[in-house]
Order: structure tokens, then C-alpha cells, then sequence
């Protein structure tokens, strides 16, 4: 199997981002400059996090019309396996991959900090190594991470299981007091209708290793590695 690290101007994560695949997961990775569309025969992509062309706009807003996203874009009609991380889920939701918006987070703040989320399907590529109902820990780094999408996407999402994570308290319940950011539902990650693309706010590639407070992290990238082994 073969990972790819999308690189916009902006990105900071992702380094952090190709050292999970390679330094734990022990897998091949390159990373997939902004300006080239080649795809260089990857079989999976990730969307690290950073502020990809600055964020001037909105988030994402211009990194959607960068030659990798055309190639990415076709890659995940074609069933490709797309992981989208912070800055990565703001792209994908303005390249059309992903339904809804990030805007402003409630209060106005950036906010970085440890948050729980609690796994609500595990019926996904992305984790597959869960159980319904997982706690994991995994920090944030965002200012806008407040996702929003209409009545009509939100009961979609809701029916099709398509909601995979949501912000909760250590003990999994979900209150408003455990959303961050003022996010739709305490929502911290979606999928798409085919189910091989996610969006989520949370960084897994900074809790993939216990020296960084925790390691929750790894078992979605570990659920990406079992998905491919199988193939």
C-alpha cells in the first residue's frame, strides 16, 4: 500500500501527518504537491492540517481549485480512500467532497486543546478499528472548526450513519458544554455518501504516539492500514 500527504503553501501538519504512515504505520509514503496533479499511484490520500494558501478567502477556499484536488476529487469518485484533517476537512467540504461548512468558531478564539470525541459508527474505513461508542482524546488547533450544514444535510447524515464522530465528555456523553467550537450537534467528523471520505476537525496525527499525551489517534490510521491490507 501507498499514502499521500497532500502539500499546500500553508500546510504545517503535514510532516506530523507523513511521520505517522511512516514511522508507525511502517508503510510507503510521498507527499503530492499542490501544483502537480499527479497522484504518483497512491492508493490512499491525506489532507493534513495548516492554512493552506493562508486561509485568505475562507479556509480552503482556494486550495480547492489546485491541480492535486481536481486529481483528489476524481480519485474519491473513484472509491479512493480520502482523509481530510482539520485544514484538510475545510478543503474537502469546499471542494464539494464533504457536505456543509467550517466557519468561525463560537466566541471568536482559536482554540488548541485535548478533546474527547465519541465514535458513532464504526461501520467505515476510517474506523474500522473502533467500536461504536469509543472515547477517544485528541486535541484541536482550530479557529474555525464550527461545522454547519442544513436541516435537510443534517438529517441525511443522521440517517445515512454518516456522522463519525462527535465532541463528548471523557465519560462519552454528549453535552454542549463538551463542544469546542459551537459545532451542529457537537459534530467533530463526517463521512460522504460512498463512505471513503472523512472530514474531521480533531488531530489524529498529533495523538499517534503516547509522548504526545495520547495515542487514540493511531487506530484511525491503523483502520486505513487494515482496509488496504485486505485489498
Amino acid at each position: 500500500m501507498k499514502f499521500g500527504v497532500t502539500v499546500f503553501p500553508g500546510s504545517n501538519c503535514d510532516h506530523d501527518t507523513y511521520n505517522v504512515i511512516e514511522s508507525i504505520a511502517h508503510q510507503p509514503v510521498t507527499f503530492l504537491w499542490h501544483d502537480s496533479p499527479d497522484l504518483q499511484g497512491v492508493d490512499a490520500i491525506l489532507v493534513p492540517g495548516g492554512f493552506a494558501y493562508g486561509d485568505y478567502l475562507r479556509t480552503g477556499a482556494i486550495a480547492r481549485f489546485s491541480p492535486v484536488m481536481e486529481s483528489v476529487k476524481k480519485f474519491a469518485a473513484a472509491g479512493g480512500l480520502v482523509l481530510g484533517i482539520c485544514n484538510g476537512f475545510q478543503i474537502l467540504t469546499e471542494a464539494g467532497l464533504l457536505p456543509g461548512a467550517l466557519m468561525r468558531n463560537a466566541g471568536l478564539k482559536y482554540i488548541c486543546k485535548q478533546v474527547h470525541l465519541r465514535t458513532e459508527t464504526a461501520s467505515s474505513p476510517f474506523t474500522g478499528a473502533l467500536k461504536k461508542g469509543d472515547v477517544l482524546q485528541i486535541p484541536i488547533g482550530h479557529m474555525e472548526g464550527n461545522y454547519f450544514c442544513t436541516p435537510e444535510e443534517l438529517q441525511r447524515l443522521e440517517a445515512e450513519d454518516r456522522i463519525a464522530f462527535r465532541y463528548c465528555t471523557p465519560e462519552g456523553d454528549v453535552k454542549p458544554e463538551a463542544n469546542p467550537n459551537g459545532s451542529l450537534g457537537n459534530i467533530a467528523g463526517i463521512l460522504n455518501e460512498g463512505r471513503n471520505v472523512l472530514g474531521m476537525m480533531p488531530h489524529p496525527d498529533r495523538s499517534s504516539e503516547l509522548i504526545l499525551g495520547s495515542s487514540d489517534g493511531w487506530k484511525i490510521f491503523a483502520s486505513l492500514v487494515n482496509v488496504l491490507a485486505a485489498r
